[in-house]
């Protein structure tokens, strides 16, 4: 009877280290599936060259470069939103990017502002970056996070950083064919917030939620007069 005990105790010993086994197989499969569809310009240092062909398929006002592996490779909807974060501090854009190089944060964004206005992409706007807590949301919007020159309170962004989102915006709906930004106060309109889509966050903060409305109309404003000169420039040719 001991025996036939040693026995079923050796054979449970076995598979306990057999579905071990198993079950880091799994794991080592997914983690090569993973790393073999992410692109090959993505958690590594980009050359020149590499850096001006992502500068020409994204903004001309990027200025800082580190392309997360935290992102869906390709997004599967249309841009047609933009969606508008705070850092919750006041970080560079190569400390926000050294964040945003670990996958197990799980978090990323398609640009960010510092506060001097300098503009960082993190994800092309091509693929979809996992920045809102919602699928839907950042497969159809490309997703800004803001730098804070305020820690708490009203979470205030410098001058620069906010003159640098209208111009980031404008130049995101200019490139992806969206003629006018509206922002409802709910996620049914394409200028959106993080704090829509998680009722565990006010991100943005109230600063930049009570000025949604003035980035809206300035980026139409923008928008408009961005296509009266080149109405303009047209007709100008067509007269020659």
């Amino acid at each position: 009877m001991k025996t036939d005990s040693r026995k079923k105790e050796f054979f449970g010993i076995w598979l306990l280290l057999l579905g071990f086994l198993a079950a880091a197989v799994t794991v080592l499969v997914l983690c090569y599936t993973f790393s073999a569809r992410l692109p090959d310009n993505v958690g590594r240092e980009l050359t020149d060259s590499e850096e001006q062909e992502v500068i020409e398929r994204n903004s001309g006002l990027i200025d800082y470069i580190y392309l997360s592996p935290n992102a869906d490779f390709p997004r599967n909807d249309e841009i047609r939103k933009l969606t508008i974060h705070h850092m919750a501090g006041d970080l560079s854009l190569e400390g926000l990017g050294e964040t945003f190089s670990h996958r197990d944060r799980r978090a990323s964004a398609n640009y960010a502002i510092d506060s001097s206005g300098r503009v960082a992409l993190y994800v092309e706007e091509d693929n979809r970056a996992w920045t809102s807590g919602s699928r839907e949301n950042d497969n159809q919007a490309v997703t800004i996070e803001v730098a804070n020159d305020e820690m708490g309170g009203d979470w205030h962004v410098s001058d620069e950083a906010y003159d640098t989102l209208i111009m980031l915006c404008t130049d995101i709906c200019s490139r992806n064919g969206i003629t006018k930004v509206c922002f409802t106060g709910n996620e049914e309109g394409n200028l959106t917030l993080h704090k829509m889509f998680s009722s565990e966050t006010e991100c943005p903060g109230p600063y930049l939620e009570s000025r949604m409305a003035d980035i809206a109309s300035a980026v139409n404003r923008q928008l408009t007069e961005n296509r009266e000169k080149q109405r303009d420039a047209k007709l100008k040719s067509l007269r020659k």
